[in-house]
């Protein structure tokens, strides 16, 4: 994986930061689905509702895309949160729009891939967070079932886990993400938002998640 621009990576980290998208508490840590205990918790979505940070995010989506993948015939967002991020992208790019569930839905056509279907179609898949890359990757693979060339992926942020980097390097995916937690860390300590005292805590989350324990 790799970041955009580490000017870029640090302003996103606080803006994120600012508007509580991103939140540390390494003393009261947050429970993830997978049942691991993290000291931080980010949503992306929040930034949806402030038009400067929202601006901020989608011009540096849209440079990343055309810098990185510039033959990208269409975008195609993951479902829920890169819904909203990939259709503001497809717009300012003027090219076509599709998402992706998570299942196929239950009645009706029973669509796993929303939009119109062109097989061999070029597109660059959009993404609020990677954190272990699982259900991101998954998405490329429906895409790809689907007839879809898929150039890459573009990321608000990801947490760096070496797992992540595997993961898409196996799969043969380019991932682009905006900012990242080596990035938030300094940014958070500067801020005041976290102490000298809890970065190591803080730092050895990212080096081994499913075992930390604060």
């Amino acid at each position: 994986m790799e970041i955009l621009d580490q000017s870029v990576a640090a302003e996103v980290a606080d803006k994120l930061l600012e508007i509580q998208a991103i939140r540390l508490q390494p003393e009261n840590p947050f429970t993830w689905a997978s049942g691991w205990k993290s000291p931080i918790y980010c949503d992306n979505r929040l930034s949806l509702s402030f038009p400067p940070v929202r601006n901020l995010i989608k011009n540096q989506l849209v440079k990343s895309v055309m810098h990185y993948f510039p033959n990208a015939e269409a975008i195609a967002g993951v479902a829920t949160a890169g819904i909203p991020q990939g259709a503001l992208i497809a717009n300012d790019l003027e090219i076509p729009f599709i998402y992706v569930r998570s299942k196929p839905k239950g009645h009706g056509m029973e669509n796993m891939i929303e939009g119109k279907v062109v097989p061999g179609q070029k597109v660059v898949v959009v993404e609020d967070l990677v954190s272990t890359g699982g259900s991101s990757l998954k998405a490329v693979e429906d895409l790809k079932n689907a007839g879809f060339e898929v150039l890459g992926m573009v990321a608000i942020f990801t947490y760096g886990f070496d797992v992540a980097a595997e993961n898409f390097k196996k799969a043969g995916v380019k991932l682009i993400c905006l900012s990242h937690y080596e990035a938030l860390l300094p940014r958070a300590i500067e801020k005041k938002y976290v102490t000298d005292e809890t970065l190591k805590s803080l730092s050895s989350w990212r080096k081994d998640p499913g075992s930390w324990k604060p």
